[in-house]
Parts: C-alpha cells; structure tokens; sequence
C-alpha cells in the first residue's frame, strides 16, 4: 500500500523525487510500460466489454503492465441509457475487469462506469484500481461534473451524477498514481495536489467532445503534464454514441516534460508507452517549480 501523506496543510517546501513517499521509489534504470485503451462504447454493454477485454489482452501482449480504459468505458449515452447500464461496484462489469487483471497479471485503471450506490437517488461516475491479483485498491468519484453548453448540446452530468469529494493517490505498478476522470482536467488545482501528495502518473479516462477536443485536449494534458512534471495516462472514447455524442478520441501518453510519447488516431485500439521515472527525477532536479513553488501565493 502507498504510505498516504498526513492530512492538513502542504508544506512549502517539498522534494518530490523518488524519495517524496516513504517505501515507494524508482530503482535506477527502472520503467514502467503504460497503455492507454480507446473505445467507441455505446449503450451497448457486452459489445463494449468485449472489445474492452480484447484490446487490455492486446496491451499485456504488448508487453504493458499498467492498463487504462476510458470514461464511461462499460455503457455510454443519455441519462435513461446510464441509469439502465449503472451497476455497483461488485457488479459484472468490474468484476470482468478484475479478472482480467488477475488472468493477465497487470493492473488495470478500469477508467469509469455508472455507479449505482445503495441508498442514493443519483449516480457516481467512478473510477476503479485494480491490482494484478484483481484486488480493488482504489476507487476515485469524479468530482467536476460536465454541465455546459458546446457544440450545440446541453450537458448536464449533476443531473444523474453525484459529485465525488475525495482525491485519490494509490500505488499502481510500483508507483504512486493520481486518479482523476475527462472534465477534472480543466481544474489545474486538482492535478497539483495529487502532484503534492506524491503521483508520479496520472491517468485520465475521458468523453472530450469533438468540439472541445480538437482545440484543448492536447493543450490541457500537455500542460498539465509539465506544471507538475508527471506522467499523462489519457485514455480517450472516440466516434459516435447515440443519441447526440461525437468524442474526439486521440488517447495520449505523455511525459514530465510534455513529450506526447504515444498518440491514437480515431479508430479503437491501444497505444503503449514506456515511462521512464529515472527521466522524471532529472526534470525534476533541473527544473525544480514543485519545490520551489509559493504556497502564500497560492489560492
């Protein structure tokens, strides 16, 4: 288990390095290969997990011991079509992921999928860590929800979807991993304190529509990737899902210094990456901003 920071105020001054969390650390010359999965899920949820299950067995083929899906990667559509697809946490749909993992001996970030939660009206939108021997070790709620206006459609996520309120470091792969889903992005707060409380990678299953995709989805992981110098895990959906959501696609892995190390195109597939932490110790001893950074400065 990742030794968790006490909670309270970040001190000022913190080395975040390999040595920032006690147990946890990167030999030298040591990586991690990272894969990012894209699917087109519909409300069509076998067809959705079979292609899922498909394209993780391809990535450990690849040789990936750290396996991302997509947001909303079991079942995808309008509000009627997430409440009939929601399931609880022990239902088939992670317990299908937690399988795999266990078949496959790699963890597996099984993106997000409606969460039903007994005792509440609406859902979550969460994510869920899986360990290699199908162990659940985190769950993350999404905590922005998608309600805007763009392209010509309303969203409104709050009204089926309970915010969550809780950030999220867990080890995954031997490193330490912030989990955060698609709209969080924007919300560059979130992404520093994950980086102050020790991730070193951190993923993003997302829904980007194709309008806001095509001019920030890059811009945003990029940028997100170099003002805390982590590593991007950015698993996307693309193409059309009834009735009316057209996502962009182009999953990214991307490194500490904003390098898109792998890129999809706009079919469903896998992309994989190796993530070199010794790469990530250098950039942060060059350009040490996370250690120098002002905390009176910041709101």
């Amino acid at each position: 288990m990742l030794v968790r920071p006490p909670s309270g105020p970040i001190p000022l001054l913190v080395r975040l390095t390999g040595q920032s969390i006690p147990g946890v650390g990167t030999g030298k010359g040591e990586s991690v290969r990272a894969a990012a999965v894209q699917l087109n899920a519909t409300g069509d949820k076998d067809r959705n997990l079979e292609i899922a299950e498909r394209l993780v067995r391809a990535a450990s083929a690849d040789g990936a011991s750290l396996v991302v899906l997509p947001e909303k990667w079991t079942v995808i559509g309008d509000a009627e079509t997430l409440i009939a697809g929601a399931e609880p946490l022990d239902g088939p749909s992670i317990t299908a992921a937690r399988d795999w993992a266990r078949q496959l001996g790699v963890a597996i970030c099984a993106g997000s999928f409606p969460e039903r939660v007994e005792g509440r009206d609406r859902l979550s939108n969460t994510s869920v860590l899986i360990a290699p021997t199908g162990e659940i070790t985190a769950t993350y709620r999404k905590i922005h929800m998608f309600d805007v206006d763009v392209g010509g459609v309303s969203y409104r996520e709050s009204e089926t979807e309970e915010a969550g309120a809780e950030l999220v470091v867990e080890e995954a792969a031997g490193v330490p991993l912030g989990l955060t889903v698609c709209y969080d992005v924007r919300f560059p707060e979130l992404y520093r304190i994950l980086a102050l409380r020790g991730a070193r990678v951190i993923t993003v299953p997302a829904a980007f529509t194709v309008e806001t995709g095509r001019d920030h989805w890059e811009v945003l992981l990029r940028a997100r990737a170099i003002e805390n110098q982590v590593f991007m895990l950015a698993a996307g959906q693309v193409g059309e899902a009834p009735p009316h959501y057209r996502s962009y696609g182009r999953s990214m892995i991307v490194d500490p210094w904003g390098v898109v190390l792998a890129q999809a195109g706009d079919d469903e597939c896998h992309i994989v990456a190796d993530l070199d932490f010794d790469r990530q110790d250098a950039i942060r001893e060059q350009i040490p901003s996370l250690a120098n950074r002002r905390a009176e400065a910041s709101v």
